[in-house]
């Protein structure tokens, strides 16, 4: 072991290789506080060659390899196993910007990048990157390719998959490939990206990406809305979308006991609307022409919304400050739910006009099985994609709870596939799911999942135990 570690060293600098447990132990537990292992070391590579180097070391030795972004990931993928024989390798140092092409609508970015970096590139480009999620501060790209992260815009662009043109990737054995590519056709063969995007690090790791850009919104507005119910909700996007087409870029579905979380774990927030509702939409328009007329649109729609009583009651946000406030609403539920507690957490996907059944059979059947159990739904309603999280109202009873997670699981998941559903839809298996996977995935599907982890990573040192 310390022959290894005295070659990463000599790699990367001795303030790049960590082993010290106590200099370790941030980067070992993951951000729900869920997870924590052991690593031999922990390393911070400065470049690709770097990466390279320190994968052929590692190859040499057999030894396992944990790629790690921001770690903020939601399901232990970026955490080592407790048996600390692995080495964790943190890209945070690759962070150069190396090519902005305006023209061709496209970007190269190393895998450290943080998100909101990215997105400021773009705008200083007078272009538009539109991943957007709640950690995009601190995830770095690397991750969200690694993960396939969705966000609140996949409505109108599509998960991380779609966003890619391109993927640099150290493999298993320490060759770099070079598919930095950023063609929008490119018909030769095997796309070799897609098999990277989503793996969660189990087949190489990603040092840098080519990614779509857009023209950049010029103008926008944000409403937060008061529903009757999930069903009120589908109908009212399909309303909007006859009225706004594509320019309906997120719609987000939040349940009460969400709303009502943020209310008590987060400083400042306060209820957009004078009384309780069941359940709120949180919507956006976007354009690119800054004389869209977007206000009046929509405004006009929810008359008539009103009206038709589809819609109880609202705000809508006349300025960028209040359209961040009603998006901080949304966007700190997680950190809401962290501040209460553990919960058994389900990130699923059915199709959007399936999701007032889900919400429906799924919350009768958790409330015979586990009376006075506390759902806690919110999610991007406009591709499907709920956050579906559970727990007891009172935390000393809590832990007995999160202990029948398997028993949640197989109601919440058994529901799912019943309606042709995802039980995975952007946070990736890693820990948490990977043992729940074969029972929703089929033979072939996983056989020929193992195929390529057993080609690619044939001493399947790449992040074991995460996925397969």
């Amino acid at each position: 072991m310390s022959a290894l570690i005295d070659t990463l060293r000599e790699i990367v600098g001795t303030p790049h290789c960590l082993s010290a447990h106590a200099d370790m132990a941030p980067f070992l537990t993951d951000w729900r506080g869920r997870y924590t292992g052991a690593a031999q070391a922990v390393v911070f590579p400065a470049d690709t060659a770097e990466v390279s180097a320190v994968v052929q070391a590692c190859a040499a030795s057999g030894t396992p390899i944990v790629p790690q972004g921001g770690n903020t990931g939601l399901c232990g993928g970026a955490t080592p196993l407790p048996d600390g024989a692995a080495v964790l390798i943190n890209l945070s140092r690759l962070r150069r910007i190396r090519r902005i092409d305006p023209a061709n609508n496209a970007i190269t970015v190393e895998a450290g990048t943080p998100l909101a970096v990215v997105q400021a590139a773009a705008r200083e480009a007078d272009r538009f990157f539109p991943l957007s999620l709640a950690s995009e501060g601190s995830c770095e790209v690397g991750g969200v390719i690694s993960t396939n992260a969705g966000g609140v815009q996949v409505l109108r662009y599509g998960n991380t998959r779609e966003l890619v043109l391109g993927l640099e990737v150290v493999l298993p054995d320490g060759q770099v490939w070079n598919g930095l590519r950023s063609l929008r056709k490119d018909n030769t063969g095997y796309d070799l990206k897609h098999l990277f995007i989503g793996a969660e690090g189990t087949l190489g790791i990603v040092t840098a990406a080519t990614l779509k850009l857009f023209a950049r919104p010029r103008s926008s507005v944000t409403a937060w809305l008061a529903v009757n119910s999930p069903a009120a909700a589908v109908a009212l996007l399909s309303r909007l979308r006859s009225v706004a087409g594509d320019r309906v870029t997120a719609f987000e579905l939040i349940g009460r006991t969400s709303l009502e979380l943020v209310l008590q774990h987060i400083p400042g927030a306060r209820d957009p609307l004078e009384s309780a509702h069941p359940w709120y939409v949180l919507v956006e328009l976007t354009d690119t022409r800054q004389d869209a007329g977007l206000a009046e649109l929509l405004e006009a729609e929810l008359e008539r919304a009103i009206a038709d009583a589809a819609v109880h009651d609202g705000v809508v946000a006349h300025s960028e400050s209040q359209a961040n406030t009603l998006w901080a609403l949304r966007e700190n539920i997680s950190e809401a739910q962290k501040r209460e507690g553990f919960s058994i957490k389900h990130d699923i996907s059915v199709p959007v006009s399936a999701i007032p059944e889900f919400l429906e059979r799924a919350g009768q059947a958790l409330e015979e099985a586990h009376p006075g159990i506390r759902v806690v739904a919110f999610g991007h309603l406009g591709d499907g994609n709920l956050h579906y999280n559970l727990s007891r109202p009172l935390r000393d009873e809590n832990d007995a709870f999160i202990s029948r997670t398997l028993d949640v699981g197989r109601i919440v998941h058994g529901l799912v596939a019943t309606l042709d559903g995802s039980i995975s839809a952007e946070h990736g298996i890693g820990q948490l799911k990977r043992d729940i996977l074969p029972v929703y995935k089929s033979a072939i599907e996983l056989e020929l999942m193992r195929s390529i982890k057993k080609m690619l990573d044939p001493a399947g040192i790449m992040n074991p135990g995460k996925v397969l």
